[in-house]
């Protein structure tokens, strides 16, 4: 496998790394969080006009029909800027409609509009079977369980089930926020009436895309986490020498380095056999755990910062706080390792 980009996934990262570079400045993202609006319009409507929400959309439904690599290429630029927002939640939901829906749910979920999903459950691991149980009713569907860590949930959600994958529009939901401030809903079914959009087949296939989408993003935060913490140690002198030239220093440099490799390599081989029609669930899982063990590379980063590092008006706490988050999606560490265990 080759994981050097193509001409047209080096253009996508450009686009994405430019916009974000221009519209989510630390200034930009300070004045958000003290907005107390679930997300940045300003910086939502530019990702749209540029096409990035819709690059993993049919091109028949207005997209660029690209897949689960553009969509790592996208997330790991935001998460590079420990950008918040709905970019995540929309590109899986529209990814998944692209793979598994008609023709309708690809118009429908055409990145347009803020759409999510929803597959953790309360005291379940991820790669457990869902417990929310479909029944089919006289005009359709109905749903019956509980989802946990959903962003967004207040448009189009696509919700996991035991029959298959089911949509829901704006579904009953209990406000919470997630560790980075975002909103992150418990929507609670009780025979809510849904729309069919594929078997069983895509259970598995959506929750691949939901891994595959947290851990690009966690890839994105580690490296720019890593990039903010050099610059720091180049500069910041202690007893008239840079931080960087003690010996110390940049071991510990270097493990938060080797940490970032790792989780990128897993990453990229499994969004690329994703792409490729291959199985991948041993890759996303040891990516996954990686990015679940990133939390500790930013504990690092912290601490070469100093006091700086627990400042919440430093932008490192952007990429700790987004770190545990993708972590807590993720499952933890434990989880992964459960899962890696099981499948090798």
């Amino acid at each position: 496998m080759d994981f050097n980009l193509d001409e047209t996934q080096e253009e996508l990262r450009t686009l994405a790394a430019d916009l974000l570079a221009k519209e989510a400045s630390h200034e930009r993202l300070e004045a958000h969080d003290k907005s107390g609006r679930p997300y940045d319009e300003r910086l939502w409507k530019a990702l749209r006009e540029a096409g990035l929400t819709a690059v993993c959309v049919p091109e028949h439904a207005g997209g660029a029909g690209l897949g689960p690599v553009e969509m790592a290429v996208v997330l790991r630029e935001a998460g590079a800027r420990a950008v918040p927002g709905p970019l995540a939640a929309t590109l899986v939901s529209t990814l998944a409609a692209s793979t598994y829906g008609s023709r309708e749910h690809q118009e429908r979920l055409s990145g347009a509009t803020v759409s999510t999903v929803a597959i953790r459950e309360p005291g379940r691991a991820l790669a457990d079977p869902p417990a929310t149980a479909a029944e089919q009713v006289a005009d359709g569907w109905a749903l019956t369980g509980r989802k946990t860590g959903v962003a967004h949930a207040d448009g189009d959600v696509l919700v996991t089930a035991d029959q298959g994958l089911f949509l829901v529009h704006a579904p009953p939901a209990t406000p919470a926020f997630a560790s980075t401030g975002e909103p992150s809903a418990t929507i609670t079914l009780d025979r809510t009436p849904a729309e069919r959009v594929a078997g069983q087949e895509a259970i598995e296939g959506v929750r691949h895309l939901y891994t595959a989408a947290a851990v690009a993003q966690a890839s994105g935060v580690l490296a720019g986490a890593l990039e903010l913490t050099t610059g720091y140690i180049r500069t910041r002198k202690q007893f008239g020498r840079a931080l960087a030239e003690f010996q110390a220093v940049t071991m510990q440099i270097a493990d938060v380095y080797i940490a970032g490799r790792a989780l990128d390599v897993a990453m990229w081989s499994g969004a690329w056999r994703l792409a490729a029609g291959l199985p991948a669930e041993e890759d996303l899982a040891l990516a996954a755990f990686h990015a679940s063990e990133a939390v500790r590379a930013l504990y690092t980063c912290q601490h070469l910062h100093g006091g700086l590092g627990l400042d919440v008006t430093y932008p490192l706490h952007r990429y700790f706080a987004q770190a545990k988050h993708l972590a807590h999606l993720l499952g933890g560490a434990d989880a992964q390792l459960d899962l890696i265990g099981a499948l090798v």
